[in-house]
């Protein structure tokens, strides 16, 4: 890592244009879409409160069909207050939707924090382990050092129990960055090579409504960190704030905030409502692709 930012101060900061998973070279030419499938009773934004493994795999295999690039099975919520589940329990529930979807021959995430059910996903071939707590539960960096999928590191401050209750103070945009510095150590440390890496900031965990568009804000401090940003906007209790409306009537503003993340250069966007957010992408490759045909003409001229 401290190679990475002692280029970064030389002018020379790396970049990845590629994400390395289990299975797949995710080419980063383009943002990704990530489809969300949550196989949980509480979920703060699913609109079906109890979904069945065979609803979930219906939803990644829309998800799918409406453009998703890959999909993030989860099995726990992580919502403000949510209570902690068993390893046993998320397994028992995301078990039957990996089984399925790991067929498919498309990448595929799984959301966990427990390292057994790391080693059991990633002995079926999971792409990606997405942890909310960035490999620092048990021995987490251990079991995935000794595969090579992708990893998505996220910033959490607190625990979903408590972690609005006491959210962080003042200024955010360092004390995340200081904990990307250190996980990043941390992972390097454990032979784990930092082409495998993305990192998320972690949106409405552990922040105010304010700290939160303020990562999106200045969203370029964590691009100097030199590697793919994942963000999770979607449905986001930030939004419901700021504009009145509840989680299942936010896929406008959900939309925006991506579209936005993109813009400040996010290669990831994690999201409930593929269709809308894969208009939303087209729509802006296809400004970026009219402002290099216009600036190939300028060159030219």
């Amino acid at each position: 890592m401290m190679n990475l930012l002692r280029d970064q101060q030389m002018g020379l900061r790396p970049h990845f244009d590629f994400w390395q998973t289990t299975r797949f070279q995710l080419h980063l030419d383009r943002p990704l879409v990530m489809g969300i499938v949550n196989v949980t009773p509480d979920s703060f934004s699913d609109v079906n409160n109890s979904p069945s493994p065979s609803q979930a795999i219906e939803l990644a295999q829309q998800h799918l069909r409406e453009g998703a690039d890959m999909l993030d099975v989860g099995g726990e919520s992580t919502r403000p207050g949510a209570k902690p589940l068993s390893a046993e329990q998320e397994w028992e529930r995301i078990q039957p939707v990996l089984s399925e979807v790991m067929k498919w021959d498309r990448p595929v995430s799984v959301d966990t924090y427990h390292p057994d059910n790391m080693r059991k996903a990633l002995d079926m071939g999971v792409d990606v382990i997405n942890d909310i707590w960035a490999l620092r539960m048990g021995n987490a960096l251990q079991v995935v050092s000794q595969y090579n999928c992708g990893v998505c590191l996220m910033h959490m401050h607190g625990e979903p129990a408590t972690m609005q209750v006491s959210p962080m103070e003042g200024d955010v945009l360092k004390p995340i960055t200081l904990f990307f510095q250190s996980r990043l150590h941390q992972v390097q440390q454990a032979g784990i090579d930092l082409s495998r890496i993305v990192l998320d900031p972690g949106v409405g965990f552990g922040k105010t409504v304010d700290q939160n568009f303020s990562l999106l804000r200045h969203q370029d401090v964590f691009m100097q960190m030199g590697l793919p940003l994942l963000v999770g906007w979607s449905r986001k209790s930030a939004l419901g704030i700021a504009t009145g409306l509840t989680a299942h009537d936010r896929l406008v503003p959900s939309v925006v905030a991506a579209m936005m993340a993109i813009e400040r250069g996010a290669r990831i966007v994690r999201v409930h409502d593929v269709s809308a957010t894969v208009a939303g992408l087209k729509t802006w490759m296809a400004v970026e692709k009219s402002h290099a045909s216009t600036q190939l003409i300028k060159e030219s001229m």
